[in-house]
């Protein structure tokens, strides 16, 4: 029967190949993604962050990882992504290198706790700079390259990292993250109307929505809410995110297995946030 013809299934979940960028690139989750991204086949992965010796190492330690296609490489390409200067001169380092894009992982991101009453005004308005006008000026100045090479049924991808925080209620009290609550909401909706402008031009949009995964960002988080193992065995399967979770979900979307996911958000956190019910967001 026809449908158990699976066009080349072995290559299903492969990047071979593909070029990719990873903003937020050079640790935590971003870091997690662009080993994912290599891994499963990328010829090229850039990696971009604010800090030049940070994109550095990261990109010494993913040249390192020993089950790598022959000549696939990691390139540090450092750049402010708040700043619409800042994107474009990382537009203008990867365009020196490629003449197309098949990836683009906007993961950089920020956050701010502070308690209400105290919040500050520039705090709100730098997480909301970064986490939601900095993806749209990424993706719009990235438009172009992503098109390069792209078609309906091999579509170029762009993956938002977003947050379940965006989904339902983000940490209040003491430790508000107001903004960065509601620009992972933003966010998220900002991808599902890209999704649409950008689908017939063979670009898919798609946001990845992480609970708690241990990192440099959320550690701190982690501890005011009483510590990993606990939050670990609260969840419904009593773990908190590791990096194969991310990886997995990011090959997903950004192999021919995803191609026809579009303006998707997708939850990963064990389930937490529909625990008993009721959303239960710590994050």
């Amino acid at each position: 029967m026809a449908e158990a013809q699976l066009h080349d299934f072995p290559s299903l979940f492969s990047l071979e190949g593909k070029v990719a960028v990873v903003t937020g690139g050079s640790r935590g989750l971003g870091l997690s993604a662009a080993s994912a991204l290599l891994q499963a086949g990328a010829s090229k992965v850039f990696i971009s962050s604010r800090k030049a010796a940070a994109c550095d190492e990261a990109c010494k330690t993913l040249n390192a990882l020993p089950n790598l296609r022959p000549g696939a490489r990691a390139i540090s390409v450092p750049a402010d992504g708040a700043t619409l200067e800042g994107v474009r001169h990382l537009l203008s380092q990867v365009s020196a290198q490629t003449d197309h894009v098949d990836v683009l992982l906007a993961n950089a991101g920020a956050t701010w706790g502070e308690a209400f009453d105290t919040h500050p005004d520039a705090a709100f308005a730098k997480v909301m700079d970064l986490n939601v006008r900095g993806v749209f000026n990424l993706v719009r100045e990235f438009a172009p390259l992503l098109q390069r090479s792209a078609s309906a049924q091999d579509p170029s991808r762009v993956v938002i990292t977003a947050s379940v925080a965006g989904l339902g209620v983000g940490t209040l009290g003491t430790q508000g993250t107001y903004g960065y609550s509601a620009s992972k909401a933003a966010v998220i909706h900002l991808g599902r109307n890209l999704a649409m402008e950008l689908g017939p031009r063979g670009i898919t949009v798609n946001s990845i929505c992480p609970g708690f995964f241990p990192s440099k960002m959320s550690n701190g988080l982690l501890k005011l809410s009483g510590g990993a193992d606990k939050l670990g065995k609260e969840n419904p399967l009593r773990r908190l995110g590791q990096s194969e979770d991310i990886a997995g979900a990011v090959v997903y979307l950004t192999s021919r297995a995803g191609a026809y996911v579009n303006g998707e958000a997708i939850e990963l956190d064990g389930g937490a946030l529909w625990k008993r019910g009721q959303l239960d967001v710590k994050l």
